[in-house]
């Protein structure tokens, strides 16, 4: 890769660059056997995904930190990329009493805009995915444009307002929109027809509304797209940069044979879902 020299002409070693990013969220190969100590690794599931057909297209990955999933859509073969996120640890849908901490705690261990991890991954991928600070929220077409294709990995959860934010993504679909999310994994099993959701937003983790496989589901058809498909149930796993999860408890090995036994491996259940829009 040409940005490969680039890097060593700037004085500085591909694992140099690499350790240039406080914090990894993604595992993504930026030069042949060289891959970023990410907190989660899709590599193994990027397959099972339901993906349309980007070929030729202009598509857009929404919230897309690191990059993964906009990398995959040019490796694809996508014409043009345009990769979204927001420009800085502020914009983060924070629970309440955590919106002066919670950017102060990002700083301290992602650095201190959200864009670390995807720039040195473009330069040393070579990459022509073009990056737009914006939020989700504010996606219009006046402001990016429409695309062919769009995607968006497990953002809905971190969001207060996911239907929203699904609102903003439909006015810039003209086309299929993949959308992947984390999903409570015993409601997914139990109630696998009937839309659920489980409220938090108190735990410190950022995280609102984690529906079942169901309920996914149902948030699409409710921001006005229609279903094409759907992956299943399966399971983001860990990156070596994530703490690995306790076994020590009877329940939380009880859990991780169940979810083993549902979605193929442990890690964080998700569920894709390739849609359109409703006309």
């Amino acid at each position: 890769m040409a940005a490969i020299s680039d890097t060593a002409a700037a004085g500085r070693t591909v694992p140099d660059a690499i350790a240039e990013v406080p914090m990894w969220y993604h595992s993504i190969e930026v030069a042949p056997g060289v891959v970023t100590p990410g907190m989660f690794d899709l590599r193994p599931i990027v397959d099972r995904l339901p993906w349309p057909e980007v070929r030729g297209k202009r598509v857009l990955d929404v919230g897309t930190y690191d990059g993964f999933l906009a990398f995959e859509l040019e490796r694809r073969g996508a014409a043009e990329v345009v990769a979204t996120d927001i420009p800085s640890h502020e914009q983060w849908d924070w629970e309440v009493g955590k919106s002066s901490d919670g950017p102060q705690f990002l700083r301290h261990v992602a650095g201190p805009t959200t864009s670390i991890g995807f720039r040195v991954a473009h330069e040393l991928r070579g990459s022509s995915v073009r990056l737009q600070h914006i939020n989700v929220y504010d996606l219009s077409p006046e402001t990016v444009g429409k695309f062919d294709v769009v995607v968006c990995g497990t953002l809905l959860l971190h969001l207060r307002d996911p239907l929203r934010a699904l609102a903003a993504i439909r006015s810039v679909c003209g086309g299929e929109f993949l959308c992947t999310n984390q999903v409570e994994l015993i409601l997914s099993a139990l109630h696998p027809r009937q839309a659920l959701s489980r409220l938090d937003g108190t735990s410190g983790l950022t995280q609102w509304w984690l529906p079942n496989a169901a309920g996914h589901r149902q948030m699409l058809r409710a921001a006005g797209f229609e279903i094409v498909r759907d992956s299943g149930l399966y399971s983001v796993r860990f990156g070596p940069a994530h703490r690995p999860p306790s076994r020590t408890e009877p329940r939380s090995l009880l859990r991780s044979l169940a979810q083993r036994a549902l979605t193929g491996a442990e890690g964080v259940p998700h569920c894709a879902v390739l849609a359109r829009p409703t006309h």
